[in-house]
């Protein structure tokens, strides 16, 4: 026979029976708060010991940090005053550039100034080896007189 839940002969069978909670287990209450202050030490153990590598490792990433700082600092130093040096050098480059273009147009007007007096396309082969034997022998006249010797 199938009995229904509002049925009062299911419960009259537990009736009987009283709770009795955990008192006949050996661990109740107390065993129930050992194994939570276990937890709690187990916890704080874990905390302290997590706090101590989470220190050690802020401390060494600061060590670490302050001298990639420093290092980069000194790098920033050492750079400026390169750069500083660079441009002093640039400045002194340039202006010797601007002088020595000066030069080179004074230069080039003063040989295209000279230039048609070196170069006398009018005069032959014949005529200049001509001049050549006549200044030779005036300059072989002048010698001799210099030395005392009598012209003849």
């Amino acid at each position: 026979m199938l009995q229904k839940a509002s049925d009062p002969q299911i419960f009259e069978s537990d009736a009987d029976d009283s709770y009795k909670g955990m008192q006949g287990r050996k661990d109740g209450v107390v065993g129930l708060l050992e194994v939570i202050e276990s937890d709690f030490k187990r916890l704080e153990a874990e905390t302290k010991a997590a706090e101590e590598a989470a220190v050690k490792e802020y401390d060494e990433f600061m060590a670490d940090s302050k001298a990639d700082k420093e290092a980069k600092e000194a790098d920033v130093e050492h750079k400026t005053f390169k750069k500083q040096d660079l441009e002093q050098e640039h400045v002194s480059t340039t202006e010797d550039l601007l002088y020595t273009k000066k030069e080179l147009t004074a230069s080039l007007a003063y040989y295209d100034k000279l230039k048609p007096s070196c170069i006398n396309a009018a005069v032959s082969y014949e005529d200049r080896v001509a001049q050549r034997k006549e200044e030779l022998a005036s300059l072989q006249n002048a010698l001799k007189i210099l030395s005392g010797e009598d012209i003849a």
